[in-house]
């Protein structure tokens, strides 16, 4: 599907992944045409080994509640129809494309174990560290960064991260957050709904109201906002909506 991308994070168990850690949560939300649509993937896995003790900290999914959770062979076709043939949005991705791929070659699935044949990949801390060189760029900067509210996130948990990322992704690039698609939406595996535009009052303004003043650009600025439109191209993959609009004018 044209426009497509999903916002992914997962939790393990430890890390490396070379040490046989696995992954213990995958949690992704849908992004069509840059707007959220309110489909999203979330589950939690048991690993068939105990969690390091830092892990837990981080992430506070402890041992005794991961028993009884499916494995990942269990959800391995309805995760990889979920993600395949769109572009990931991922923080830190060398880390998560690494234990997805462990995951899919532990089942023998070996055309699966290497998603970036199936999928794009964007790292947004990569684009992080390109714009802001020298800072902290981890997620929870990035949200005090770009004013994106992460409140709820005293502990890191796959579902709430990408959420949260894709706020940040999409305020990083000039986005809209706040639009969603109208009507509900269903992935088999406990997705959200998505709610319905509410109309608003339209008000009228006096047409005996004072005329504005135009006040022109200087040289400066708009160089400022070219610049910031070849970084909205450049994060994007293609001219940015204004650019668009211009060259359909001309």
């Amino acid at each position: 599907m044209a426009n497509r991308s999903v916002v992914l994070d997962t939790e393990t168990t430890g890390m490396p992944v070379t040490d046989g850690h696995r992954i213990i949560e995958i949690g992704c939300v849908e992004l069509l045409g840059r707007r959220l649509t309110g489909r999203h993937f979330h589950v939690y896995l048991q690993p068939d080994r105990e969690s390091d003790e830092g892990a837990i900290g981080v992430h506070g999914i402890t041992n005794e509640f991961l028993v009884g959770k499916p494995r990942f062979a269990e959800v391995a076709d309805e995760f990889f129809d979920f993600i395949k043939g769109a572009q990931l949005i991922i923080h830190n991705a060398a880390f998560d494309v690494g234990f997805i791929n462990n995951e899919f070659a532990l089942m023998g699935q070996h055309e699966r174990a290497d998603i970036t044949q199936h999928c794009s990949i964007l790292d947004t801390l990569l684009m992080a560290r390109e714009r802001h060189p020298g800072q902290r760029n981890s997620l929870d900067a990035l949200c005090k960064r770009y004013g994106v509210d992460n409140s709820g996130r005293e502990l890191h948990g796959a579902l709430l991260d990408s959420e949260i990322l894709a706020d940040v992704y999409l305020t990083m690039t000039g986005g809209q957050t706040s639009l969603s698609l109208a009507g509900n939406a269903s992935d088999g595996n406990g997705s959200g709904e998505g709610s319905g535009n509410r109309a608003t009052e339209i008000r009228r303004l006096s047409a005996d109201r004072p005329r504005g003043r135009i006040i022109q650009a200087s040289e400066a600025e708009l160089a400022e906002h070219q610049a910031r439109l070849e970084i909205i191209a450049k994060s994007a993959g293609g001219p940015a909506l204004w650019t668009q609009l211009l060259e359909a004018q001309q």
